[in-house]
């Protein structure tokens, strides 16, 4: 896989923190040979408590700005990071559908947020469309695609 191929060439450790993708990005992860050398390990927080508990995200980001917001991708990332052995980390948090649309934030909505080795914590919103596995799909083959470029740059 080239994410490994890139994550070894800088001895970084990746963590994740999954919400709509279910542990699918962990999945494609740990699906190569040889993944222990660069994958440390993978966070599920599907529910409000989960990301509070897990990964210590305020209760408050989630009441004032919702689960699918920079805000929470951010302090999952952040919290995933403070909880691993690991350099870097993304987390994924968003509406896969076929409910779960609030205004404004419509079904295939997808926040994006990683922490980078000497770099600001970043976030991305994304607009996935299809059904549930399509939505999930895209977002891990997006997900797996920005962790080889931020590792290349």
């Amino acid at each position: 896989m080239q994410l490994g191929v890139a994550l070894r060439a800088r001895s970084w450790r990746l963590v994740t923190a999954e919400s709509c993708t279910g542990g699918l990005l962990a999945a494609a992860c740990t699906g190569v040979a040889g993944s222990s050398d660069w994958f440390d390990r993978g966070f599920v927080t599907y529910s409000y408590e989960s990301k509070t508990e897990l990964l210590e995200v305020p209760a408050v980001l989630i009441a004032q700005h919702g689960a699918v917001s920079a805000e929470v991708a951010l302090a999952m990332a952040e919290g995933a990071l403070r909880h691993a052995r690991a350099d870097i980390a993304l987390s994924v948090t968003g509406i896969a559908g076929p409910g779960g649309a609030v205004p404004g934030k419509p079904v295939g909505t997808v926040w994006m947020g990683w922490v980078l080795p000497g770099r600001p914590a970043q976030a991305e919103r994304l607009q996935f469309s299809g059904d549930r596995a399509a939505v999930r799909g895209q977002t891990v083959r997006h997900a797996l695609q920005r962790l080889i470029d931020a590792s290349a740059a």
